[in-house]
């Protein structure tokens, strides 16, 4: 039997009750809500003109939920950072600890994802993708089981345990999540005699929305929805997705600043002669990229076939202890979302690596991954990529102004090989950095390590865990 027609296990009677729960469960944000759309309606009576006042009421719900989750997004970063630095702090003066830190972060994570809600474990994007496939009258209330209230709080909670522990997690990914679930909420809380706006809608502009302001990539929040969340001509959903990228990107700069995720990097404009090097740090990045998705796949699958909650315990507990053996035999760059191991990379003229580097940066995410709890593999893909690029460039033997050209190329061959998304990978590693003189280097990288990915597998990760959650509904 294929492996795309094998069944995961249904979910747990305790998750299925969790579920029930929340569905079940009344929003208390609903009449503070609710007040403010009645309020909203009434000041557009004094538009005179029908034909602007539809227009203005479906836009309205757009911008409130655009302007929460750029507000929410930044918040959950500067929490994450936080949180991240702490942790690798204390790593460093008690090494020893992370025997203990990291099982018991793992399975703190775990049991949250598991206890209130079985949906948003992991890393958010497959779930966000599945809730828009549902988003249907028919099957509402199936989608709303992937973004919800309760979803954005066991998110947060979750990523946050599992980050004390020293996780290799991004933030990205949940991002995402916890952005379809503000939308979705602002969408369930509508009068039924507001203009018709639909869920679908609602979810695809909420996911634009939270790369934008969790990245400050707004093109590349675009680019997203038309390579990974929708197969639909953007022309349905153009203006709704501009206008929410802009309002989300603009409420995270009004509070971080116009910042770079990765700052401004030398490079070097490459010539003719260099696109070799290109090809071969596209087609080994691509195919890596392409084996971490397949074994986080095939973790996930393994998992799900696990019968007791006993087992799945001593699985969380050992991919806890397997991390914690590696931070210890390596060093905390194996920790965290990766974001201090690309800007070390990119910005201290490559003083001498440790060649496990790439080793770690690939196994700690698929060990933290193991573990079930909620956390994201977009910024540890683009870690992993950078590493690669390191150790090409040195055995390469590439002059060392132009390491960080490959390092570039390595992020995104790397991050397309998990998500098949090569333009999306080229346009948010271009918007990270500035380096328009690299971005023909930058997109052929992406669509050679798209086509080189085919290799590994014919799927990426993101639609074979989104295909595992569609079975179970």
């Amino acid at each position: 039997m294929s492996e795309e027609n094998q069944h995961p296990e249904s979910l747990s009677s305790d998750e299925s009750a969790s579920v029930a729960d929340e569905e079940s469960t009344p929003f208390r944000e609903k009449s503070v809500f609710t007040r403010l759309i009645s309020f909203l309606e009434a000041r557009t009576k004094h538009v005179a003109s029908e034909k602007w006042r539809e227009p203005v009421l479906q836009a309205v719900p757009l911008w409130i939920a655009s302007l929460l989750i750029g507000f929410i997004a930044v918040g959950y970063a500067k929490l994450f950072t936080w949180i991240e630095h702490w942790s690798s702090g204390w790593i460093e003066q008690y090494p020893y600890l992370i025997f203990i830190f990291a099982p018991v972060a793992f399975l703190l994570g775990w049991w949250i994802v598991q206890r209130w809600a079985p949906f948003a474990s992991g890393s958010g994007i497959p779930q966000l993708m599945a809730a828009i496939e549902l988003s249907t009258p028919r099957r509402y209330k199936e989608a709303r089981r992937f973004v919800s209230f309760r979803v954005i709080v066991v998110k947060v909670l979750s990523s946050i345990c599992v980050l004390l522990g020293g996780g290799a997690i991004g933030r990205e990914g949940p991002t995402l999540q916890i952005a379809g679930s503000v939308f979705n909420l602002v969408h369930t809380y509508l009068p039924k005699r507001w203009p018709n706006l639909s869920q679908k809608l609602m979810l695809i502009t909420g996911g634009a929305a939270g790369l934008a302001a969790a990245f400050n990539t707004p093109l590349g929040g675009i680019v997203f929805v038309v390579e990974e969340l929708t197969r639909t001509h953007l022309v349905h959903f153009r203006t709704a997705i501009f206008t929410s990228v802009i309002i989300a990107g603009m409420a995270a700069q009004w509070l971080l600043g116009p910042y770079l995720y990765l700052g401004y990097p030398k490079v070097p404009i490459a010539g003719f002669s260099f696109v070799w090097i290109v090809l071969l740090a596209s087609i080994a990045s691509g195919l890596l990229g392409a084996l971490f998705g397949r074994i986080a796949f095939l973790i996930s699958r393994a998992k799900r076939s696990l019968k007791t909650k006993s087992a799945q315990i001593m699985v969380v507990l050992a991919s806890g202890v397997a991390f914690a053996g590696m931070v210890y035999l390596s060093d905390i760059q194996s920790m965290g979302s990766g974001k201090e191991v690309m800007t070390t990379l990119l910005f201290e003229g490559h003083k001498e690596k440790e060649w496990t580097l790439p080793l770690v940066r690939f196994i700690g995410p698929l060990l933290t991954y193991a573990s079930g709890a909620a956390g994201g593999i977009f910024a540890p893909s683009l870690s992993a990529g950078a590493t690669i690029g390191y150790v090409l460039s040195e055995l390469l033997g590439v002059p060392p102004e132009s390491y960080n050209l490959v390092i570039l190329v390595s992020m995104v061959g790397f991050l397309t090989g998990v998500t098949r998304s090569p333009f999306t990978s080229a346009i948010l590693v271009l918007e990270m950095t500035d380096r328009h003189s690299a971005i023909f280097h930058l997109m052929l990288a992406g669509m050679v390590a798209s086509l080189v990915a085919l290799l590994i597998d014919k799927e990426s990760f993101y639609e074979r865990i989104k295909k595992q959650y569609l079975q179970v509904m």
